[in-house]
């Protein structure tokens, strides 16, 4: 999709999703006993950091319940919309990370950092439970680096490779199914 389509999608699901999205500010909030807003600095196309948005759900290092919803239902991402509407994310692109990781590509990996971050992607529906797997890991650090990012790094390549606004649809359809499963 292109860039004012994003903006023109995000810009609408936020004024038809302003109850929910109250809600969802209201219950992290409460919950957390914050603001409600996390923000945390994350790599953007061509290594630029920006600022993420999402909910805030947890207080004192632990996930409350209701932050365990949040993330369990993908709702912790609602605020990213307004990164869509800032215009340093895009609906379809590789999950933005935290540095130390895109931005330390290099080669040919490094085609990664053409493309905007993403809400959703092929690696972020593969991965959606990833906090789960990696806990059953003796060591998950080493298992994060060694298998599932060089393996979300493959696949956002290939995304690179075959993006469109098909495949971008297609990818959507594919997130969605994948909240209810």
């Amino acid at each position: 999709m292109n860039a004012s389509l994003n903006f023109i999608c995000a810009l609408l699901l936020c004024l038809l999703g302003i109850p929910i999205i109250l809600i969802a500010v209201i219950l992290s909030a409460f919950s957390t006993q914050s603001y409600g807003i996390f923000t945390q600095k994350r790599i953007g196309q061509h290594g630029t950091p920006f600022t993420i948005y999402k909910l805030q759900t947890m207080q004192g290092g632990k996930v409350t319940r209701i932050g365990a919803f949040l993330r369990r239902t993908k709702m912790d991402e609602i605020p990213q919309l307004l990164n869509i509407i800032k215009g340093n994310m895009v609906f379809v692109g590789p999950r933005p990370d935290v540095p130390g990781y895109y931005d330390s590509l290099s080669g040919d990996d490094r085609k990664v950092l053409e493309l905007k971050p993403g809400l959703t992607s092929l690696a972020a529906i593969k991965y959606r439970n990833e906090e789960q797997l990696l806990a059953q890991k003796e060591d998950p650090l080493v298992y994060n680096d060694n298998i599932i990012f060089p393996d979300k790094v493959r696949m956002n390549l290939d995304y690179l490779n075959k993006r469109s606004f098909w495949y971008d649809f297609k990818i959507i359809i594919l997130t969605l199914k994948s909240l209810f499963n």
